[in-house]
C-alpha cells in the first residue's frame, strides 16, 4: 500500500504492485496464510474485510468457510486473478465475496461493520498507524482484529531502508496503539514459517502476529 505525499509511498504505489504482480504469472491455487488458519479457523463466519487482499487466497478460503468477504487490494491484476481463483470454486464461494480495487492509505471501510478483520503484509509505508487505526475502527464490538507482518527480524530484501521501518513491525507495536479499555489482546507474538521460493528454494520467514477482540461493550 502507499501513502501520498511521501517518498517512500511512491515505492509501495499503484505501479509497483501491477508490475509486479504483472511481472510472475498467477499463482494457481495459491494457499491461505497459515497465521489465518491458525487465528480465524476457530472462529463462526460473519463479515470479513480482507485488507491488501492480493490475489485472494485469504479471501477464497474463509468465503468457502461460510464468512463473507470484502477482500480490497490497490492492484487491478491481483484482483482479476482473485475473481478467477473465486469463480473457479462455483457460486457458493465467488457469490460471498466482494472485490474492492482501492488505495487503503485513503479508503476507509465502514465503522463498526466487520466481525473479522484480517490484514497480511500489508505495506502502509509512513501511513501504518493511521491504517492500522482505521481497520480497528472497523471492527464490530465483539469482533476480531488480526495483524500479520513481517518482523523487524525478517529479511528485508525486497524493501529499500527508508520504507524498512513501516513495513517491518512487532506485534507489541501494534497492540501498544489500541486503546486496552476496548480491546483485549489474544496473541501478540513472532513466529516462523517455511515458505518454498519460487526457484524451489525453502526459506523461512517470521511474522509478526496480532490477535485482539473488540469488547462488547467498547467503543472505537
Amino acid at each position: 500500500m502507499s501513502e501520498e505525499g511521501t517518498g517512500v509511498s511512491e515505492e509501495f504505489g499503484k505501479e509497483f504492485w501491477e508490475e509486479r504482480y504483472r511481472g510472475h504469472a498467477a499463482a494457481g491455487a495459491r494457499r491461505p496464510n497459515p497465521q489465518l488458519i491458525t487465528e480465524a479457523g476457530g472462529l463462526p463466519p460473519g463479515t470479513a474485510l480482507d485488507a491488501g487482499c492480493g490475489e485472494g487466497a485469504d479471501a477464497v478460503w474463509l468465503a468457502s468457510r461460510g464468512w463473507r468477504v470484502t477482500a480490497v487490494d490497490i492492484a487491478a491484476t491481483a484482483l482479476r486473478r482473485a475473481r478467477e481463483h473465486a469463480q473457479a470454486l462455483g457460486d457458493a464461494v465467488a457469490s460471498r465475496i466482494e472485490w474492492i480495487e482501492a488505495d487503503l492509505t485513503t479508503w476507509a471501510p465502514a465503522a463498526g461493520h466487520f466481525d473479522l478483520v484480517s490484514t497480511h503484509y500489508v505495506h502502509p509505508a509512513a501511513a501504518r498507524d493511521a491504517l492500522f487505526r482505521r481497520l480497528a475502527a472497523s471492527v464490530a464490538p465483539g469482533g476480531t482484529l488480526l495483524v500479520v507482518g513481517h518482523h523487524p527480524s525478517a529479511p528485508q530484501a525486497h524493501v529499500s531502508h527508508a520504507a524498512a521501518r513501516e513495513v517491518h513491525f512487532t506485534a507489541e507495536e501494534i497492540a501498544a496503539g489500541l486503546d486496552p479499555e476496548r480491546w483485549d489482546i489474544a496473541v501478540a507474538e513472532a513466529r516462523t514459517r517455511s515458505v518454498t521460493t519460487r526457484d524451489g528454494r525453502e526459506i523461512v520467514l517470521r511474522d509478526a502476529v496480532l490477535r485482539t477482540r473488540r469488547r462488547l461493550d467498547g467503543h472505537v
